[in-house]
């Protein structure tokens, strides 16, 4: 499978990614919320335990969008997919361990690894909105650290800014079809 060939399946299958923002920025949202109406702890748990459905429901939203859900096996970007997880499990240890000295640093620590995961989105789908996407999630972080923002608003900043890029990805993926030829 050619490079080209390979993010093209990747993109088909997963609605360009799309379906995976979007319930992202569902979860941190829910996070926000639990930490508005819950606690601090309940919401960074809440991230955590969330973050674990947000692979199987993207793909079974981009089944409900007519879409594979699920990338060729023969596709070798299915590893950097898997392998970009790491990025993840390394913030949410910094961010659990920081959250003991400095809670209100959480968001922002996750905001952070997870915009520094999606500048591999670009490789994955072949979108340089991954770029910005990325882009934005770590200077929110950064901001939200050096304005001291409160612990909950940083929940917001990732669940909004990735709601409206997903609606975006969508949008731009709607036209992809895949030459199986």
């Amino acid at each position: 499978m050619k490079f080209e060939e390979a993010q093209k399946d990747m993109s088909f299958s997963y609605f360009g990614g799309g379906t995976g923002v979007l319930v992202s920025g569902l979860v941190w949202c829910i996070a926000g919320f639990v930490a508005l109406f819950y606690s601090n702890l309940s919401s960074m748990l809440t991230l955590f335990f969330g973050g674990m459905f947000i692979h199987p429901l993207a793909m079974l939203l981009s089944k409900v969008l007519k879409r594979p859900g699920n990338h060729d096996p023969k596709n070798p970007l299915g590893k950097l997919a898997l392998e970009s997880t790491i990025i993840l499990f390394v913030g949410l240890f910094l961010a659990f361990y920081v959250a003991k000295l400095h809670v209100e640093w959480f968001y922002p620590i996750m905001l952070m690894a997870i915009g520094v995961r999606y500048l591999i989105f670009n490789t994955l789908y072949g979108s340089r909105i991954y770029w910005v996407l990325g882009a934005v999630l770590m200077l929110s972080g950064m901001f939200c650290v050096i304005f001291g923002a409160n612990f909950l608003i940083g929940a917001f900043i990732g669940g909004l800014t990735e709601i409206i890029f997903s609606l975006v990805i969508l949008n731009k993926s709607k036209g992809v079809v895949l030459n199986t030829a």
